[in-house]
């Protein structure tokens, strides 16, 4: 079996972890949100502050869904987006982006394709080389697709499983949250997620010519500036936040910030699309890689997320559970935009440390009825398994939900 300590490290940075985007299953935070009676003034410059009228979904437990874990491959320091020489073959790494696989999930495959081409191995590589793509995330996906519109025509993907993945089950925001990255880290990973945003706004615009959806622009809300993590892509990519005042029109109001340019992602439908656009040009084989010398590429892109931890002897990649209820019988146009606010931390009833947070984006299920959308979470619970499924956090999720919105 591969084991980090006897590699040699040529290219890139390593380091740890991650916060839908889960954006994939979505972030964590200390800081609660403030309310306050319609009408009244929390911040000196409430007064200037837009007014922006919004009607909350239904939370009665009648128009509450499925009820959903996840588990987000997460590296502390950092993702792992490294490039290694083991004997004959090239292993490029990109994996254990936490709660922001969905984010930066474009920006990260050109960044890893990007140093291995750089080595001499690879840069003297013919485009029909075979090549093993490991994992059949998000990240695999994206990183075959970069591969593919390189010009490489003998990508294989490999994979224990390809459906019910953390992929499958984020939420879909984007925003670089959930994640533990080392200074020197972040300045990779700014200029990663601005290149995902390009990515996916050209899907939202309808430029894009491989994808027709699986991406919007909606107003996106977080508590303050800082919580979003998107000040990085101010300037670059985004508009600066407005300070606006939600009023939920039941005498509660909450002062916001809101990125009117935000982008939800489709994880469903993105999924698919990829798996669809990727049919015909790579090929596909599920079962479990065990060791990377057993694979007859020279060019390995190792995307195997929580799987690193036992195929590299990765001892700083780390499960982040998450706790998500999708919504049904809805109004869509009630919806239409993106809510992130963090909550203190906690125990849950297991003695697990737990970060929670509130968000809601509009996601929907594949196959689902038009008005079953929406998706509230959320939780960040560091190490915990299914056998520690902390099951009693949907219930404190929901009510956090009403007490957001001032439901009774």
């Amino acid at each position: 079996m591969s084991n980090l300590s006897r590699r040699t490290f040529i290219v890139g940075i390593a380091g740890g972890t991650g916060a839908v985007a889960l954006a994939g299953c979505a972030a964590s935070s200390q800081t609660a949100p403030v309310s306050s009676a319609a009408g009244e003034s929390t911040t000196p410059s409430a007064a200037a502050r837009e007014v922006r009228k919004m009607t909350p979904p239904r939370l009665d437990s009648a128009y509450l869904g499925k009820q959903v874990h996840c588990y987000r491959p997460m590296r502390r320091g950092a993702p792992s987006l490294t490039v290694e020489v083991d004997g004959k073959q090239v292993i490029a790494h990109n994996y254990g982006h936490g709660g922001s696989g969905w984010t930066l999930a474009p920006g990260s495959a050109a960044y890893v394709v990007d140093t291995a081409e750089q080595t001499d191995q690879v840069s003297q590589m013919p485009k029909d080389a075979p090549i093993t793509v490991v994992g059949a995330g998000v990240i695999g996906l994206f990183t075959a697709y970069e591969l593919v519109k390189r010009g490489y025509t003998n990508v294989t993907v490999v994979a224990e499983q390809f459906e019910g993945l953390t992929s499958h089950n984020a939420g879909g925001l984007l925003a670089p949250v959930s994640m533990d990255n080392e200074p020197e880290m972040q300045k990779i990973i700014d200029k990663i997620g601005v290149d995902a945003y390009k990515f996916y706004a050209s899907v939202a615009k309808g430029t894009n010519p491989d994808f027709a959806k699986g991406a919007v622009i909606v107003p996106a809300y977080f508590d303050s500036r800082e919580d979003s993590g998107l000040e990085p892509y101010v300037g670059e990519v985004m508009e600066p936040a407005k300070d606006v005042t939600l009023d939920f029109g039941n005498g509660t109001t909450r002062d916001m910030v809101v990125y009117d340019d935000g982008i939800f992602m489709d994880p469903g439908g993105m999924m698919a699309s990829l798996r669809d656009y990727l049919e015909s040009k790579v090929k596909f084989e599920q079962r479990k890689v065990t060791d990377f010398a057993d694979l007859p590429s020279t060019l390995i892109f190792d995307c195997t997320g929580l799987g690193a931890r036992e195929l590299e002897g990765d001892s700083e990649m780390v499960s982040v559970q998450g706790h998500l209820i999708m919504l049904k019988d809805q109004v869509p146009a009630d919806l239409q935009s993106m809510i992130l606010v963090y909550y203190p931390k906690g125990k849950t009833a297991s003695g697990q440390v737990v970060k929670r947070s509130f968000y809601l984006f509009p996601k929907q299920l594949p196959g689902s009825g038009p008005n079953d959308i929406g998706v509230v979470g959320g939780t960040f619970i560091e190490g915990a398994t299914p056998e520690t499924p902390n099951d009693e956090e949907f219930a404190i999720m929901i009510e956090g939900a009403k007490r957001f919105y001032g439901i009774n």
